[in-house]
């Protein structure tokens, strides 16, 4: 009985052997052209471009109570792609942006930044959206030698990640003081302070050290200090309780959505003291959020719309014909970042062609010319320290001022000086 099925199971071998060697040439040649691609994406020796363009990564929440902000920074890299293609990109090049969506948390990030090293092979990346994202998706931006520079990214210790990774948004301990100090300003009879603070978020528990540190050395009163959620809507509590209190200010670090919705409460359960927002109360979409009870809260900035310089005056006159709006702050640093990019890749060309230099080759040459020059961008004149943190000149507070609709608002600039 075994050899029988032993004959027969030779017979249907040797049926199948034209066949299984066809497949098998079929399946080397598949084989062969799939490692040719790896090898082309990641081969050191590969050159950096395809022919006309030079890619440059976006690693922004498009997705996630963190989209709001993420899509402040998109508004402004996709304005300054159009400006500096149409001024000729770098020697001709045009530089084509790859998004990739962060979402609103770390995996999301880090997702983003591999598939942007590895799949799109990307010269430089812009992003993450937040700093909680950044001390982990960072990391790996480092490990590949691939320059990143931070557009919204202002905790304490972020250039420090690595060699390769910078910021153009100033660290909220330069920021944050300016936004008290005009409170002090409007109203100088402010002693007690209650602070409020998302603490699942690197940032907003950076920020709030900074504002309860600043609280402390200008000799005032810090009566409470209440916790809550970046995903939270019902903030009753932390209202209520900071309420009993009778504080004179309300310092709130969180997002637009939920420090919105916290003004919102705080107002509605009959606050009626001046409020400072955070930094992530730099964007317009907050106004639907708060809706008329935005009205009155102050903001330090790194930005105004109404600094004069030639390139600002282009991107506020580009930025209000494609959306109808003043550009944030979180817009105009990522346009700046993007101006970083290609002005670096500009003077680089300059001393040697970049499409000479392979991938790997390019990363690190870029990296090191971009915290050499002095820009002149949107938020002003702008350098880097050696280890990768923004040094700005100007700095601003802002006062939200909303239409008698209380669905139309703008941020009218203080005078701080």
């Amino acid at each position: 009985m075994k050899n029988a099925i032993a004959l027969k199971s030779r017979v249907s071998i040797s049926h199948y052997i034209p066949l299984l060697v066809i497949c098998s040439v079929l399946l080397t040649a598949c084989g062969r052209s799939n490692s040719t691609n790896v090898q082309s994406a990641n081969n050191p020796t590969s050159k950096t471009t395809q022919a006309n363009t030079i890619p440059i990564g976006i690693a922004f929440a498009q997705t996630s109570n963190v989209a709001l902000l993420g899509q402040e920074g998109t508004d402004g890299v996709k304005i300054a792609e159009k400006y500096f293609n149409n001024k000729g990109g770098i020697n001709g090049k045009q530089i084509k942006l790859i998004f990739q969506d962060t979402g609103g948390d770390e995996v999301g990030a880090i997702n983003a930044f591999q598939t942007l090293i590895n799949q799109n092979n990307v010269v430089g990346i812009i992003g993450p959206t937040l700093s909680q994202q950044a001390f982990s998706a960072d990391p790996i931006a480092e490990r590949n030698q691939v320059p990143v520079i931070g557009a919204s990214n202002t905790a304490k210790g972020i250039p420090e990640i690595g060699d390769y990774v910078a910021r153009i948004s100033s660290s909220v301990a330069v920021v944050a003081p300016y936004a008290v100090k005009a409170a002090l300003k409007q109203n100088p009879n402010i002693k007690r302070v209650a602070v409020f603070y998302a603490q699942n978020d690197a940032f907003n528990k950076s920020e709030t050290e900074i504002f309860q540190k600043t609280v402390k050395d200008l000799g005032l009163d810090l009566i409470t200090v209440q916790k809550f959620q970046t995903t939270d809507t019902d903030f009753q509590t932390q209202a209520s309780s900071a309420i009993n209190l009778k504080p004179d200010l309300a310092i709130i670090s969180g997002l637009a959505v939920d420090g919105g919705n916290l003004v919102k409460q705080l107002r509605e359960l009959g606050y009626k003291g001046t409020i400072i927002g955070g930094n992530g109360f730099n964007t317009s979409h907050i106004f639907s959020v708060c809706g008329k009870l935005c009205d009155g809260v102050i903001i330090a900035q790194a930005y105004s719309p109404e600094y004069k310089n030639e390139i600002n005056t282009a991107f506020r006159k580009a930025y209000i014909e494609q959306y109808r709006k003043e550009p944030s702050q979180v817009s105009a640093q990522s346009f700046a970042a993007l101006q970083v990019y290609v002005e670096a890749l500009q003077s680089l060309n300059k001393k040697r062609q970049i499409n000479d230099l392979t991938l790997p080759e390019l990363r690190k040459e870029l990296n090191q010319e971009l915290l050499k020059l002095t820009y002149q961008t949107p938020l002003g004149e702008i350098a880097f320290t050696p280890v990768g943190e923004v040094i700005q000149k100007e700095f601003y507070v802002a006062q939200l001022k909303m239409d008698a609709n209380g669905v139309n608002g703008k941020f009218a600039f203080l005078n701080i000086k």
